[in-house]
């Protein structure tokens, strides 16, 4: 019974309750939403955003933020796009996308915790940055023409069958329930939460609060471009603006998911729920007969509101404890008198 009680108070059990709900929600209205196919879609369809909400869930629960990772994203997909079109090996493919990211995670690390520039100004200036690096680097074409065999691993399924679940979504969902495993229950896993919680008093008990926000970008922008060799081989072919937006969403599936934007709470399980929801808002709108035009819209109301949402339960939470500090100091008899 004391482990159903602390699943259900969970927030990633919340976030899991929501996306049944909405599940259930659009099926009433259009059945054929609910078949197995269907869902299988729209779990395949949201490896790329379940790598990068696991990756910048990272930075947001040490309590920075990140929003270059969509360009991130773009570049890493470019440059293994590129080598693997030319003929290189696919591991040189994913080595290079990843010294992209790790060199990207490094610039974000260094300037937000070594030169003390706020996280939303060093990583908007590295998204434009990065993003101008994927123009140059592909004079402004696209990366098209990459071989057969690249793109089927995106289709490659457990059962060998068309329609079954992927083994990139597979690769994600295990990578992400890996993670949480390790932040829950290891030393150095529980920095994070700490660091993003109270960051003085994680610095005054011993917690090396500058290198875990600095791991915590260098993780980020390594899921990014782990994403982008994938987007790669969803899509099949990279443009210029490749991932454009992505940080939007990205963010909105880990305030979906429980993780709370001021830092300190939140878990990969809950940014990969998150991660189903934002992927699957094009699939529902289609189901519902309404255009995809609105996607983003949907995704900046649900962004909004939630962060709404996060916020008063935040300052309900600071105005209990506040009245019980004060309770306490009235009821407190100093000296033994009244």
């Amino acid at each position: 019974m004391k482990i159903l009680k602390t699943v259900a108070q969970a927030r990633e059990f919340t976030s899991f309750l929501f996306v049944v709900a909405l599940f259930l929600i659009v099926g009433a209205i259009n059945p054929d939403f609910l078949s197995l196919q269907n869902i299988l879609l729209s779990l395949n369809g949201s490896v790329v955003f379940t790598m990068l909400a696991v990756g910048i869930a990272f930075v947001i629960i040490t309590g920075e933020i990140d929003v270059s990772i969509g360009a991130t994203l773009g570049l890493a997909a470019t440059v293994s796009a590129v080598l693997i079109r030319d003929g290189s090996s696919w591991i040189a493919a994913v080595l290079a996308a990843l010294a992209v990211g790790a060199a990207i995670g490094l610039a974000n690390g260094i300037g937000v915790m070594i030169l003390r520039i706020p996280s939303i100004i060093m990583t908007l200036g590295i998204n434009g940055v990065v993003r101008g690096l994927c123009y140059v680097y592909t004079g402004g074409k696209w990366v098209e023409n990459l071989p057969f065999d690249y793109k089927a691993l995106s289709q490659a399924t457990l059962t060998g069958e068309p329609g079954s679940v992927t083994w990139f979504y597979l690769f994600a969902a295990a990578i992400a329930i890996g993670i949480y495993l390790l932040q829950t229950r290891s030393r150095r896993g529980r920095y994070f939460a700490a660091v993003g919680d109270n960051e003085g008093g994680a610095n005054l008990i011993g917690i090396p609060v500058v290198r875990t926000k600095m791991t915590a970008f260098l993780l980020c922008s390594l899921f990014a471009a782990a994403a982008g060799l994938m987007y790669v081989s969803r899509i099949g072919f990279v443009t210029p603006t490749a991932g454009n937006g992505y940080e939007m969403k990205a963010i909105a599936a880990c305030v979906l998911g429980g993780v709370s934007l001021s830092g300190g709470i939140g878990s990969m399980i809950g940014a990969a729920l998150g991660a189903v929801i934002m992927a699957s808002i094009g699939r529902i709108l289609v189901f519902m007969h309404f255009s995809s035009n609105y996607d983003n819209t949907i995704t900046g109301i649900l962004l909004i509101t939630i962060v709404v949402g996060d916020a008063l339960l935040q300052k309900r939470a600071s105005e209990r404890a506040r009245r019980k500090r004060l309770s306490a100091r009235i009821a407190a008899k100093p000296g033994g008198g009244a």
